[in-house]
């Protein structure tokens, strides 16, 4: 990894998407393994953009018509919906995909994390995104509903969400991912040493955290 840290802060960094419902399940996951090894004042924990559709319309499209593009019918993403629902319980996210209307573009969103990282608020606002979108089945693409998210997790964004702000900043951040060879989502780097891709099981995150704050550094951590 290129990024420099500072001596006395441990940061992990959080490659997602808020419409990767496996980016969902792997914050708890990673959360759990955070409560486990024990979360330290110096841990930063920074979540980067990574879209999934990034062709995808300004104002999204129909989620059904989505789903059947991308998967080939409507079948195939069943079965992966109901191992997501099992693993979606065994981490208390009540996953309601029935409610879902439109699959959205999500630059704004993460222009909006990016934001929010800024003000201390962005753990709240990522959390918040993927419970309105998996959840409540919110269209997290609409300025009017990124407002109130905001809003929900204690930052007020409504003349950012306006404005062209991070737009660039968002773009680099991607194009840093992209550079770095993630090609899949969730994907977390620890300590600036080790990469893990997919939402793994606890113990796995937990041993990543364990070597990246005691072993020694290396140019990839990949």
């Amino acid at each position: 990894m290129n990024r420099l840290q500072s001596a006395a802060e441990f940061s992990i960094e959080v490659y997602s998407d808020v419409v990767c419902p496996w980016c969902y399940v792997g914050k708890r996951r990673f959360e759990r393994a955070l409560q486990q090894v024990g979360k330290t004042a110096k841990t930063h924990v920074a979540w980067r953009p990574f879209q999934l559709n990034p062709t995808m319309p300004k104002n999204g499209m129909d989620r059904t018509a989505y789903l059947a593009a991308k998967f080939g019918g409507l079948d195939r993403f069943k079965e992966m919906e109901q191992r997501l629902s099992d693993a979606g319980r065994a981490e208390q996210i009540p996953f309601a995909f029935e409610k879902i209307a439109r699959t959205p573009n999500t630059f704004l969103a993460h222009r909006l994390i990016w934001y929010s990282g800024i003000h201390g608020h962005q753990d709240a606002v990522v959390d918040r995104l993927f419970k309105g979108y998996f959840e409540e089945g919110l269209d997290i693409g609409s300025p009017a509903i990124l407002v109130e998210v905001a809003d929900q997790a204690g930052l007020r964004a409504s003349e950012f969400l306006t404005s062209e702000e991070g737009a660039a900043e968002v773009e680099a951040e991607e194009s840093v991912g992209h550079t770095l060879g993630i090609r899949g989502v969730p994907y977390f780097i620890f300590g600036n040493r080790y990469g893990i891709s997919g939402a793994q099981p606890v113990e796995v995150f937990v041993s990543a955290i364990e070597k990246a704050r005691t072993g020694p550094s290396t140019a990839d951590g990949s």
